[in-house]
């Protein structure tokens, strides 16, 4: 049986605009807008979406009113998508250096430019990896590159008029008006109240006794269509493990901690100046900071190593052909065919020297150390060569959504952390070099993951391979130059409100705590063992037990409750339109186009709530006073929220799903 010959939608001698000042500035507009808006949900939520197919829809949308070229649409979707991995791996690691304490401000000249540095620099190293690798990688056919596949239909689908910007745009609205609505309490964003228990004594043998008392917190969903999104986007088993792991911290942990802990409290009830019940949400709040957490990150790094191991098949074959493609593209000869062309290997060879370079002295900064700044140098080329590969392969295998950056980058900052140690490196010049190592190459691998995919998307519709890598390079230089600002005023946004930046409740970036826990404990020796040890005996028991994503229960229990019953919404919410589609019979075409348009209004909630919380964050950065609509806004207009949130989940999904006749479009969940 021969193999069917690859032909791309247009083909090799077809000569369309591609590369055009237009599609390059769209992109880039978007570029920004996306990665700004990843970059709010992943510093609330420790979760991100791939932008790959809001970046189709919106590009294709603008360009078919220009009557651009799908070759532009391919441009356009390639530059907007990857500022989100550059959010992603900055999300992951640069709030680490402010909250292991290594940064004191993140306002000030000094930071911007550190910041841009590694991720700039992560960024550039990661497209050039990438492009040694592309040929061999997008023609494998064993690697389905399965949201790849569903974004090139998503192009092809606008040729023939379809392009799902509706719902994309008008989910975007929706979002934008709850969050406005809900900012400025026209509706309460969640109800909280503690529930005391009676005292009871605990009687030991011997005759010794334990005197306890305390209670729990109830807590409501958030008033989020960001969060019910993401739950929407991820599914009900996904959404209902992350949950999982909130009702352990909070209906576990947190009421067994505070019946112990509780009598110690209450002296101090009388001289608060606060009612019962909103003390002892404060002393359960503080319990969970400080206690549950340490114990969710322990958590975190065994499901890490354990998503790593259950890869390892994955990750042993992508170690091993990134060796031999490196071989393969080093020896390959030019080829006249536009859709082989890949940027020259010298090119390549020169601006990996010189990001190395830059690398070395970004380190030489943070460490004071020449022989640290030297190592951490060659651990970053080493890691980020092999981790891009890595990357490229998983996304190649499920898709840039699932791709464990976070657990990758683990690995980099474990052995740079221990590198330092060893090198006699200590205090906060270590904890920052280490953090340097792995910013850099969690935006590599990040970025590298997004490029392949796009350039996949790119194969099958007929892209020119060296316009898309450049594309991509002015993209991270442009994402990387302005990613800064919405970390600044969404961390400055928060504190003028009262809250703490980086790390509390409103912005807990969990991955970024990790990694700052991590470092300041290898390299500083003070560690909370005894907490992360537990954590860590926790999800050995998830294994144990067949957890399948033990890491989203970890999530879950470092997550603020209302955080993780949203999304747990959105998942039930998703289990109900596949029940719904089930009930009627539909087919596997009305399956795929009921799950599309679902995940597009998703990914529209998502994103207005993201930008127009960058715009209050913005207002309260500049100390600009809103105005309050209700004083005392009560939950249950919040429960008509919810209903209008639901109903175009459920109903434009279901109303859309099309003739059965109808062929089947790729899944944008495949």
């Amino acid at each position: 049986m021969t193999s069917v010959e690859f032909k791309p939608y247009v083909p090799a001698q077809t000569d369309l605009r591609e590369f055009t000042p237009r599609a390059l500035l769209i992109g880039l507009v978007m570029c920004v807008i996306l990665g700004a808006a990843n970059a709010y949900l992943g510093l609330k939520a420790g979760m991100t979406i791939a932008a790959t197919y809001p970046a189709a829809v919106i590009g294709m949308a603008l360009l078919k009113l220009m009557k651009g070229s799908i070759l532009e649409e391919n441009i356009a979707r390639t530059v907007g998508s990857i500022g989100e991995s550059v959010a992603a791996g900055a999300i992951f690691t640069i709030p680490a250096f402010l909250i292991a304490g290594v940064w004191n401000r993140f306002d000030t000249p000094l930071r911007y430019f550190e910041a841009t540095a590694i991720m700039i620099v992560g960024g550039i190293i990661g497209i050039m990896f990438v492009t040694l690798l592309r040929r061999v990688m997008v023609e494998d056919v064993e690697l389905p590159f399965p949201e790849s596949v569903a974004a090139s239909e998503i192009h092809k689908a606008g040729r023939a008029g379809g392009t799902g910007a509706v719902y994309l745009f008008g989910a975007m609205i929706l979002g934008a008006a709850i969050q406005a609505l809900g900012t400025l309490s026209a509706f309460a964003s969640a109800w909280v109240k503690f529930v005391a228990f009676s005292k009871s004594i605990i009687r030991f043998k011997g005759g010794a006794t334990i005197t306890g008392s305390g209670g729990a917190v109830l807590s409501t969903p958030a008033v989020s269509p960001a969060y019910i999104g993401v739950g929407y986007i991820i599914g009900p088993k996904l959404a209902g493990w992350n949950f999982a792991g909130g009702l352990l911290a909070w209906g576990l942990f947190v009421p067994l901690l505070l019946y112990f802990l509780g009598p110690q409290f209450e002296p101090a009830l009388s001289s608060s100046g606060m009612s019962s019940s909103d003390y002892w949400i404060a002393i359960s709040t503080s319990i969970w900071q400080s206690i549950v957490r340490p114990i969710a990150i322990g958590g975190m790094l065994v499901s890490a190593g354990f998503t790593l191991y259950r890869m390892r098949k994955s990750l042993i074959t992508g170690l091993s052909r990134s060796v031999a493609d490196a071989k393969r593209a080093a020896t390959a000869k030019a080829s006249e065919n536009r859709l082989e062309k890949d940027i020259g290997l010298n090119w390549v060879g020169t601006i990996v020297l010189i990001a190395a370079v830059l690398t070395f002295f970004i380190y030489r900064h943070f460490s004071d150390n020449t022989m640290a700044a030297l190592v951490a140098t060659i651990v970053m080329v080493i890691a980020g060569f092999f981790f891009a590969a890595v990357s490229g392969y998983l996304v190649g295998l499920i898709g840039s959504s699932n791709n464990p950056i976070s657990g990758l980058t683990l690995c980099t900052l474990l052995v740079a952390a221990l590198l330092m140690v060893a090198l006699g490196m200590k205090g906060e010049t270590g904890v920052a070099a280490v953090l340097g190592v792995a910013g850099v190459v969690c935006v590599s691998a990040a970025v590298a993951g997004e490029m392949l995919q796009d350039l996949k998307v790119g194969h099958i519709l007929g892209g020119t391979p060296w316009k898309m890598q450049v594309g991509d390079l002015v993209g991270v230089v442009m994402a990387g130059a302005v990613m800064y600002y919405p970390l600044l005023i969404l961390h400055v946004g928060d504190i003028n409100r009262g809250g703490t930046g980086f790390g509390g409740s409103a912005l807990p970036a969990p991955q970024a705590s990790l990694m700052a826990l991590l470092s300041r404990g290898i390299v500083g020796g003070n560690m909370a063992w005894p907490l992360i040890i537990v954590g860590m005996l926790m999800a050995v028991c998830f294994i144990l037990v067949q957890v399948r994503s033990p890491m989203l229960v970890c999530v879950g229990m470092y997550l603020p409750l209302g955080t993780t019953f949203a999304i747990f919404v959105g998942g039930v919410i998703r289990g109900i339109v596949e029940m719904i589609a089930k009930r009627r019979g539909f087919n596997e075409a009305q399956n795929a186009r009921t799950s599309n348009n679902g995940v597009l209004i998703a990914s529209g909630l998502i994103a207005g709530e993201a930008l127009i919380g960058l715009v209050f964050a913005w207002m309260a950065f500049k100390n600009i006073s809103t105005w309050v609509i209700v004083s005392n806004p009560s939950f249950i207009t919040s429960l008509f929220v919810f209903a209008i949130i639901a109903i175009a989940l459920i109903l434009f999904p279901i109303k859309n799903a099309g003739s059965p006749d109808e062929p089947a479009p790729p899944s944008a969940m495949m």
